[in-house]
Order: structure tokens, then sequence, then C-alpha cells
């Protein structure tokens, strides 16, 4: 792949392994606005967070190039991935990063554990224009196709007026047909958490054993200018998501209260 003056190159990652559906949807759809650099791992890294590999050594293997794309995959995590892409394989900055389209909504807390929004948060603080983009839907045979249009959507806005340095997007897309979906809602991560999140088992030889399950508990199910509302309610939700985790609207009591 040659990249030309004025093309543009686009960093392209997810959490859900090289051959996901939803990777592949997304690959073809950034190809109609630049040279596309794939990196991302054979199998599913959901749920790593901002992880970094620090105790193995990491190995990256060049898979496919043609005119339009060059497909990595690597054994690290989605951070790794764009530290390594920035660092070690692109020719140049890149100028967006995409990372999805990931296999089952990230909305509420689910950004702090998201590999696809760790990505998306990495190249944010690459100063890379990023974008994280979600299917709200865990079926084994859902649908991706319904998210090509929003996504062109979101990128075309992007190329015209670019982000702010510090800011990314999270942008979830309800898995319904095309034409039930309203429209685009710019709104807020709602307030939630996950409860009864392990359930004690016993395998077959007798030994207890905790397997990963629980449900969301929305706490504000009725606020229609949260990404929840938004998804149940048949709209993208995109939500500008920042950095900088200060609770600012909590310094000066804070102050009050501990400087001395």
């Amino acid at each position: 792949m040659v990249i030309e003056k004025g093309d543009k190159l686009i960093l392209l990652t997810n959490d859900d392994g090289l051959y996901a559906t939803g990777l592949k949807t997304l690959l073809e759809t950034m190809e109609e606005f630049g040279k596309v650099v794939l990196i991302s791992t054979l199998e599913s890294r959901s749920g790593m967070s901002q992880a970094l590999t620090v105790k193995t050594p990491i190995r990256v293997k060049l898979l496919d190039e043609d005119e339009k794309h060059r497909i990595y995959t690597c054994n690290g995590t989605p951070t790794d991935s764009v530290k390594l892409a920035v660092n070690q394989l692109l020719d140049r900055h890149p100028d967006f990063l995409v990372a999805g389209i990931n296999h089952g909504a990230n909305t509420s807390v689910s950004v702090l554990y998201s590999g696809t929004m760790a990505a998306t948060l990495e190249g944010c603080l690459y100063g890379i224009p990023s974008v994280g983009f979600s299917l709200n839907s865990f079926a084994p045979d859902s649908d991706f196709s319904v998210c090509h249009d929003f996504i062109k959507l979101i990128m075309n806005r992007l190329m015209d007026e670019p982000l702010p340095p510090g800011i990314c997007l999270n942008v979830n897309i309800p898995a319904v047909g095309r034409d039930e979906i309203k429209g685009i809602k710019v709104c807020r991560q709602s307030r939630g958490n996950w409860k009864e999140e392990f359930e004690k088992r016993k395998d077959p030889m007798g030994k207890t054993y905790y397997w990963l399950a629980g449900y969301f508990n929305n706490q504000e199910p009725e606020s229609d200018d949260t990404d929840n509302w938004a998804l149940d309610n048949n709209y993208v939700s995109v939500v500008p998501v920042t950095v900088d985790m200060t609770a600012h609207w909590f310094l000066d009591e804070l102050k009050e209260r501990l400087d001395r």
C-alpha cells in the first residue's frame, strides 16, 4: 500500500479479534475514506480496558496488503495495538483512529472496561481524532450493515470539522432495521452500575469456580439525555468522551475541605 500525498491515513483496531464481523464491516467502510492500516489480535480481547502487555514480548505479523489497506495482527491488547502502530508500524501520524464495530453496546460505565473504547482513548492521547463504534447486540448473527450509513455520516462530519484536542467519540448504534432508527442523538453517559457480577458454580470435579455474569442497573432510565435512553428508543447515541477524568465540578468544594 502506497500512501500518496493527500491520502487520508486511518488506523483501525478493535477488541473482538481479527475475524470479527464488526471489524470487517468497519474496514470496508473506512476504505471509502482513505488508506487503512488495521491492527488487531487474532482472538477477542474484550474487557481489557487500557491494559498493557508488560511481562511478555509483543509480536506483530503482517497478514495482508493491497492498494487500500495493510493488515497486521499482534498478541497484545487493543491499547498495545495503537501504541505499536503509532510508534513502529505507521509511516506518519494517522489522520483518524476508528475502533470497532464492537459486538455489544459500550454505554454508561462500560466505557471503563471496554477494549474498544480504550483503543479510542489511546488514539485521543496521541492527538488523533478518534471514534469508537459499537452495535447494541451480542447475537452471533448480528447484522452490522445497519451501521454503515451512520458511520459514514459521522466520519464525513469529522472530516469537515475535527474534534477538539483531548476529546473522542463513543458511538452506539441500535440493532434494529435501518428504517427503525430515528436518527442521531448527542447525549451524555448514563449513570449506572453492574449488579451480581459473579455466579458461583461447581465444576465436574466438585470444585468451586466463579463465572462473570450479572446485569446492568440503569439508575436513570427515564432521562432522555443519556446514551442508554437513546439506544432504548432507537437512536444512535454519540457521547463526547474526554481523557481528563478530573471531577472539575467538585474542585472548589474539595479545596474548601482540604486546602490549608
